[in-house]
């Protein structure tokens, strides 16, 4: 498995994708402590630093983004890793710019940052639903490039991800979530109506890849029927955009730190 194998070259076709992958439960455990132990590497290495980065997380409703949240969550250091769980705008936001409430939540140095949902409501929900025009959803492939554009400029790392289901398991995962009281919570009527509008979302979404995966900010398409490859393959892109180039070995101890810890220790 490798992050480059899931980068999206030309314009995909959803129902076209077949090829599911699963992995075996011990494989899976055994790698992802790995890779989670390799993001936490490239945190530290981090700190004190100009480093940060962004990760833009979209997908199906049922997909696997918040697994793949938590599971980042387990690993990494909270001080310096934020998660933005991006919903429709507020009444304030509508009256800004669409981009203007992702700017504000953008990382400072050091910091790695989830969008789970982003900017890309404009050309997906909001498209499909009617929430933003014809003219305001085209223009916003440019925007968006043009965004992403910047941040890139300014020295932020960034990874987009989508992870893709097929109808008929996120009819399943809809079930399991009704009958688990402790996933209940996850299901709301919007997952019923945008089910019912399969097609025109997978239109939109196949419309959003093309038109703002760029070599320098390149869109990931992940097969993610099976959770735990989902996952796996999301970490494998983590650690590819985010680490790259990046010193994972430890840093010397400070001459200072070293000098009062010796101190100390005498006493």
């Amino acid at each position: 498995m490798r992050a480059k194998d899931f980068i999206v070259g030309n314009r995909p076709c959803l129902a076209d994708i077949t090829k599911f992958p699963k992995v075996d439960f011990a494989d899976y455990e055994r790698k992802l402590s790995s890779m989670q132990s390799t993001l936490q590497l490239i945190q530290q290495a981090y700190l004190g630093t100009r480093e940060r980065s962004v990760i833009v997380l979209e997908g199906w409703d049922t997909a696997g983004k918040g697994g793949v949240v938590r599971r980042l969550g387990w690993a990494l250091d909270p001080r310096s890793f934020k998660v933005h769980p991006i919903g429709a705008p507020s009444s304030q936001d509508r009256g800004k710019h669409y981009l203007q409430r992702f700017w504000e939540r953008l990382p400072e140095y050091g910091q790695i940052v989830v969008f789970d949902r982003s900017w890309y409501g404009r050309v997906l929900v909001e498209r499909v639903e009617g929430f933003a025009s014809h003219r305001e959803w085209k223009r916003a492939y440019r925007e968006i490039n043009q965004f992403e554009r910047a941040l890139i400029a300014d020295g932020i790392r960034l990874a987009k991800i989508f992870l893709h289901i097929t109808p008929a398991e996120q009819i399943r995962r809809f079930k399991a979530r009704l009958t688990d009281p402790l996933k209940r919570w996850k299901l709301s009527y919007e997952d019923f109506r945008n089910r019912a509008r399969w097609k025109d979302y997978s239109t939109a979404i196949e419309d959003m890849i093309a038109e703002t995966s760029t070599k320098r900010a390149p869109w990931y398409l992940i097969p993610a029927n099976d959770k735990p490859f989902g996952r796996l393959a999301a970490f494998e892109i983590f650690i590819d955009r985010l680490g790259a180039g990046v010193p994972l070995e430890p840093r010397q101890l400070d001459p200072e730190i070293e000098k009062a810890a010796a101190q100390l220790f005498d006493l």
